[in-house]
């Protein structure tokens, strides 16, 4: 990270191949050029021997990670002597669809044990010679490069039904850019060290995040009464005299808006912004980037029109595990005026009984969301109901009390808010670096 980048000259002739940025020290080591995967790289059907080899799985953006680890339990069984061999250094190509990589995902291995994949929906390749250097080329997976190249192989449609039927002479036809010249293997190696080193800046960060959310979650565990329990087990010591928590049924403290059902007639890239399930987070935050989020010129009464400081609940889960079935989202200043959906509701207290701010720590409790999952209905999608949530009992203390636990956890959120954005912006700027230290191979 020390080195110092340096913008290229850019060349008049368009068949001169070079990245945007490249360090110091190679900038007059001549253009990059383009080898085939098939030049540099051969297929792997090495199968297991034994079953000394553990088994792994792919989770994507992530990599190789053991059955046991991903699943709790070693899925491999029978199938496990059609398993391909994978020694260090080994690539393995997942022939299987996601939303982030649809034209598949491959990762490498860096284990030191002996591993294996299953052969169904793996194609399996190693490194021939010294270049290119495993994590340079691993960098490139990473940054999509085979996506972009497989996709021309790929039907459509195929991307959405399971395995994709990508031959193995497809995949070893992938252009490979590297650099030139003698110091090829050092060039490749400073970048795959320099990114490297953004993603332990990542990773660190990744764990501060995690920690704050476990601490938070701890914290909840104590400030709230638990399932099947009356009274919470930590008070703040102002409030430890004060008299215990009463239970009453949410319906006698607020009622619900549900939203309104807009036409995707009106739907488009301008007009006003609107809440839909895909705004939803797990942390009763927003988020409203422009990719997920929905714009109509549709007029309806205000009573449908939401700003900042009203808090809503999601009565849809387009996940079958429920992670944000009944999650609250508040509005704040930075999303501005948004209009309310259908399978959303806002909640609106109707007694001086219960503060905002402290259903909306209420509705990210466990026993909130236990109640809500129990209660779900549908199979692939699920949904919840006004009437389910005004049904729920809940326990609380006097709002004095609950305005302290609010402060508290609303000041925590503040702080996982700001730490994730700063994990947020190490994740963009490392993605802009890839785009400059590699050059735009064309797909042909």
């Amino acid at each position: 990270m020390n080195s110092k980048l340096k913008a290229t000259t850019q060349k008049d002739d368009a068949s001169i191949l070079e990245p945007k940025l490249r360090f110091v020290e190679f900038q007059n080591t001549g253009p990059w050029t383009i080898v085939s995967l098939a030049s540099v790289a051969k297929i792997n059907k090495e199968k297991v021997r034994d079953n000394t080899c553990i088994p792994m799985s792919i989770t994507s953006g992530v990599g190789l990670v053991s059955q046991m680890e991903k699943f709790g339990r070693v899925i491999a069984g029978e199938s496990y002597k059609n398993y391909l061999l994978l020694k260090k250094h080994d690539f393995a190509y997942n022939k299987s669809a996601t939303k982030e990589y649809p034209e598949g995902y491959i990762a490498l291995y860096t284990g030191e044990e002996l591993a294996a994949v299953p052969n169904s929906i793996f194609t399996c390749f190693r490194i021939k010679g010294d270049s290119p250097v495993p994590q340079y080329l691993n960098y490139l997976f990473l940054g999509n490069l085979h996506g972009r190249w497989l996709r021309k192989f790929i039907e459509v449609g195929a991307r959405a039904h399971g395995s994709l039927s990508i031959k193995d002479s497809d995949l070893m036809a992938l252009q490979v850019p590297v650099p030139a010249g003698s110091n090829s293997l050092k060039e490749q190696e400073k970048i795959a060290d320099c990114l490297a080193s953004v993603d332990t800046l990542i990773e660190v960060q990744g764990r501060k995040v995690e920690v704050l959310r476990t601490h938070k979650k701890g914290l909840m565990q104590q400030l709230f009464p638990q399932e099947g329990e009356s009274q919470p087990h930590l008070r703040f010591p102002e409030f430890e005299e004060a008299e215990e928590w009463r239970a009453t049924t949410l319906r006698a403290l607020i009622q619900l808006q549900s939203g309104f059902a807009f036409s995707s007639d009106f739907f488009g890239s301008a007009g006003k912004k609107l809440v839909t399930p895909k705004n939803f987070t797990q942390f009763g935050f927003g988020n409203f980037d422009v990719a997920i989020t929905k714009y109509t010129t549709e007029e309806v009464p205000e009573k449908y029109v939401c700003r900042p400081g009203d808090l809503l609940v999601l009565l849809t889960d387009l996940t079958p595990t429920c992670e944000l079935l009944g999650k609250p989202l508040e509005i704040t200043d930075e999303d501005g005026v948004v209009l309310l959906n259908q399978r959303i509701a806002r909640v609106e207290p109707i007694s001086g009984d219960v503060t905002t701010s402290f259903l909306k720590q209420y509705f990210l409790t466990s026993p909130f969301n236990q109640v809500i999952v129990k209660t779900a209905t549908g199979s692939t999608v699920k949904h919840s109901s006004n009437k389910t949530i005004l049904d729920m009992d809940i326990i609380l203390p006097h709002p004095a009390e609950q305005k302290r636990i609010a402060d508290c956890l609303n000041s925590l959120d503040n702080l996982i808010a700001a730490e994730t954005r700063k994990l947020d912006t190490l994740r963009t700027h490392k993605k802009g670096m890839m785009q400059q230290l590699f050059p735009l191979v064309a797909e042909e």
